[in-house]
This record gives C-alpha cells, sequence and structure tokens, in this order.
C-alpha cells in the first residue's frame, strides 16, 4: 500500500516588515484614488458650468452669492489704468508671451482682477509689451476664475513699478495694491471684449473620465497590494522566512 502524506496547509505567518509596508502604502493608495474621485466631481461640475446656457449675472447681484468658479458674470465700471500685471511664461502655438491681469472697478460691488487674455513677448526680455486699456467706461462679460496662484510655484519676488511682471499672483499680492478686493479673477468672455487681448478661453481639457481612470489604477494598485501581502503571508510550517 502506498503511503501518500498528508498534504502541508499554509498557516499564517507573522512578517512585521512586510505588515509595515503594506501599511504604509495602502493608505497612500487610498488617499491617492479618493483624491481623484474628488477631481473628477470637480471637473465634472466646472464641465456643466460651462456647457449650461445660464444668464449672466450682474457683479452687484453675484458678490451676496457665493463665488462660482465658471459663473457667468457682466460687470460695468472702468480699468485702471496703471495696475497690471503681466502674468510671465504663458506660451500660446509655441511663442512666449504673458497673460495681462489688471484691475478694474465696478459701479456698484468690490474691485476685481480682469484676466485680458496673452499677448505676444517681446524679443528682448527687459522689454515689456505696451499695454493699452480703455479709459472710458465699459461693460465686459466673463466668467469667474481662480486666481492663478500654482501650488508648488511661489513668487515672492515683486518688481517696483506698472505693469509688474509675476510668475503667479495671489489674492494677498493682488491686496497688496487693492484691500477691498473680489475673492476671485474675472476671465473676459472672449477678445471682443472691451480692453481684450487674445482671450479664447476653454475649459480644462482633461475630463472626469481622466481622473476616473486615475482613480481605477490606485485602487487596483491597492487591491494588488493586499492581495500579494496576504499570499506572502501565508507560509507552508517549513518554508523559511
Amino acid at each position: 500500500m502506498t503511503n501518500h502524506k498528508p498534504a502541508k496547509t499554509r498557516r499564517w505567518h507573522f512578517d512585521w516588515r512586510l505588515l509595515v509596508f503594506s501599511g504604509l502604502f495602502l493608505p497612500l493608495l487610498l488617499i491617492l484614488g479618493f483624491w481623484q474621485l474628488d477631481r473628477a466631481a470637480e471637473k465634472q461640475a466646472q464641465m456643466d458650468r460651462w456647457q449650461q446656457e445660464s444668464e449672466a449675472l450682474t457683479w452687484s447681484a453675484q458678490l451676496p452669492e457665493d463665488l462660482v468658479e465658471g459663473q457667468p458674470v457682466e460687470i460695468r465700471g472702468h480699468y485702471s489704468s496703471r495696475h497690471h500685471w503681466l502674468l510671465d511664461n504663458r506660451t500660446r502655438d509655441g511663442r512666449p508671451g504673458y497673460e495681462v491681469l489688471t484691475l478694474f472697478y465696478p459701479q456698484a460691488g468690490k474691485p476685481v482682477v480682469v484676466n485680458r487674455g496673452w499677448v505676444a513677448a517681446l524679443n528682448r526680455r527687459q522689454q515689456l509689451p505696451a499695454i493699452t486699456t480703455p479709459e472710458s467706461e465699459v461693460v465686459l462679460e466673463g466668467r469667474l476664475s481662480e486666481f492663478p496662484e500654482p501650488p508648488v510655484l511661489a513668487d515672492s519676488a515683486s518688481e517696483t513699478g506698472w505693469p509688474k511682471r509675476v510668475q503667479a499672483l495671489s489674492p494677498e499680492q493682488a491686496r497688496d495694491t487693492e484691500k477691498e478686493l473680489a475673492d476671485m479673477v474675472i476671465r473676459l468672455a472672449g477678445s471682443g471684449q472691451p480692453g481684450a487681448f487674445t482671450a479664447d478661453w476653454a475649459p480644462d481639457r482633461m475630463g472626469a473620465q481622466t481622473h476616473y481612470g486615475y482613480a481605477a489604477q490606485w485602487f487596483a494598485l491597492a487591491l494588488a497590494l493586499v492581495v500579494l501581502t496576504l499570499i506572502a503571508s501565508y507560509k507552508k510550517p517549513d518554508s523559511k522566512v
């Protein structure tokens, strides 16, 4: 009679190094996945606002409400003849240039920074493009936008004189010039607006589906980490660590 040895079953083996590794990276992968889901929801809401045919609110009517990115607004008033920020390193069709941000004083309500669009840089870095500005009262149409304040890039240096060339513009920087300032910027609705340069804005091309795809990748990595940790933790009795 043939003797059959009983199959050795795998048993849980405590490996503190493996568990520490998994315990550190699993929460990180989950956080990244849920962050991408939040970004997808924000992007979808932004796209919905861009696509909806909502009536532009007047500036005085908009201010009592919460300022929402992408909301169309209409504002009457006049540009500052002096206070312009030139947002540096803005290329278009391979050409270097600036986005022109100008302080605007409405008939009613808080002053606001208006993004007037893109202008080409001159051949010599030391020279700045001439900024022509309407002197009379104008009516502008545009959409609310966040201040151009990248999360990584900080612009602590400030040039003297106007216009100022900046790498970014935070609300705090702008309030050094005008204390009573709105919390958002108005991007002009198009290049035909009074005082506009090249202002053919469009929503971010990275849609919500892209963020959902990133979220799925992070969650898949988290699942793979759990599965591999379980497989590596169950060993045969004679297996070496």
